[in-house]
Order: structure tokens, then sequence, then C-alpha cells
């Protein structure tokens, strides 16, 4: 199994990370049977002006089987800055995948997520649907994933409703391997209810890693997010752009 330790995140100008999770930037192609995946955990403390305490973890799980896929993910962000809390981010992630055939997969998934600044005090999720490989080559693997699944909703604030909705999500997902030591990972998501398609979120996550040395890699993270009808007080468009260090063992 191989295992991940992210050493180093420097953060740029952002504004949170995406609602969506990206499953297809940590699903791992690979053609060994058994466990992989990565944790990683960032503390911070800054004391000028004002206290800035923050405390992060990433980790993401896989187990493969021969026709069986299960993912794990875990996200958690917390930031606080004297006695007021600025950032306050937790999602957790399962999604199974059975392949009937080389190119076609149904996949399920379950998902719970807290963002506060985004004014979602939880939204579940619940879905399934199908995934089909468009093309696998050496240097670049395409997917396209059509799902149906419901939405659970509390917000925040007590002058709107809370969300019932059932949703479509299709996404199409791009991994370029240009050179041995490069990869590119994009995926876009387009998630429109049923009842009324004005109502639509897209997400994109773009990902560019590169080898500086043996099992030390560089990484950059660009997130994008747009909600046509966020809660009163959330902007619509929300980005972030992240890059870091990975060291594999």
């Amino acid at each position: 199994m191989k295992k991940y330790i992210l050493i180093a995140f420097v953060f740029f100008p952002s504004v949170l990370q995406s609602q969506i999770i990206n499953v297809e930037s940590v699903r791992r192609a690979t053609d060994t049977i058994g466990w992989s995946g990565y944790t990683s955990l960032i503390l911070e403390l800054v004391k000028n002006k004002n206290t800035i305490f923050g405390i992060s973890n990433r980790t993401r799980i896989q187990y493969k089987g021969n026709k069986h896929l299960w993912l794990f993910l875990n996200d958690f962000d917390f930031r606080k800055t004297n006695d007021e809390n600025f950032v306050n981010r937790n999602a957790q992630h399962v999604r199974y995948n059975y392949r009937f055939e080389k190119k076609l997969s149904f996949e399920a998934f379950l998902q719970s997520q807290t963002d506060e600044i985004s004014a979602i005090r939880f939204r579940g999720l619940l879905g399934c649907g199908i995934r089909f490989k468009v093309s696998k080559k050496e240097k670049y693997k395409l997917y396209l994933g059509t799902l149906i699944m419901y939405e659970h909703e509390n917000i925040v604030s007590t002058t709107e409703p809370n969300n019932r909705d059932w949703r479509k999500s299709t996404y199409f997902s791009m991994s370029l391997y240009p050179k041995s030591n490069i990869s590119i990972v994009s995926t876009t998501y387009f998630q429109p209810r049923f009842d009324r398609v004005s109502d639509f979120r897209i997400s994109s996550q773009n990902t560019i890693a590169f080898e500086i040395v043996k099992k030390l890699m560089f990484t950059a993270n660009f997130t994008y997010q747009y909600d046509e009808f966020p809660v009163i007080g959330v902007p619509k468009e929300q980005y972030r752009f992240t890059n870091g260090l990975l060291y594999s063992f």
C-alpha cells in the first residue's frame, strides 16, 4: 500500500473551498488490488495583533477489488481569530463502484457536509448512477459520470427555507500524463435541480503535480465554484488556489 504525507501547504488569496467534493482528484488509477491512500494534518498558530489558530485534516482511503472499488474521504478545516470562528468546515464522503465491464461502472455515494461560510449548517447527499470510461490511454484518461441524488440541506439563515431536492449530477474528468513526472487532473461537475433546471451548481477543480526529486512532488490546485441560488449574503462565485509538497513512501 502506498501512503502519502502532506508536508507543506501555502495558501494564496482565496474564497473558501468548493461545496462539491471532487472525488476524481483522489481516485487512484491502479491495477493493484488492496488498500491505498494518504492522510495529512496541518496545525497553524499565529500571534501578532490577533491570535490565529487553525487545524486541517485530509484523509483519503481507497480499497480496490477485482470489480469493486471503495473510496472514503474526510475533510476538516477550522480557523479561529481571537474568539471568533471564521472558517468551520467539514465533509465526509463514501463512494462505491462496481465495474460491469471494461468501460461501464455503477456507482453510489453518501455524503455529509457542514460549511458555515456558505451558511450550510448541514447538507446530506445520497445518490447513484453510471460512470463511463470514455478513453483510457497511457498518457490520458477520460471519464463521464451521470447520477441522480437526493439533497437534504439545513441552512444557517432563519429567514430562508431548508432544502429537500432531487438533483442530477453530471461530471467529466480528465487525467493527463504528458511526461512520467507530470500529471494534470481536471474535473467539472454540473448539478441542476430536476424540478427547476435554472437552480444549478457548477464546480471545477484542476490540479497539476510534478516530481521534484524521487518521491517528492509539488502540487498546485485551483477550485472554482458557482451556485446560481446561494443563501442570501453568500456570493455566487467562490474560488481557491493552493499549492504544496507531497511526499510518498
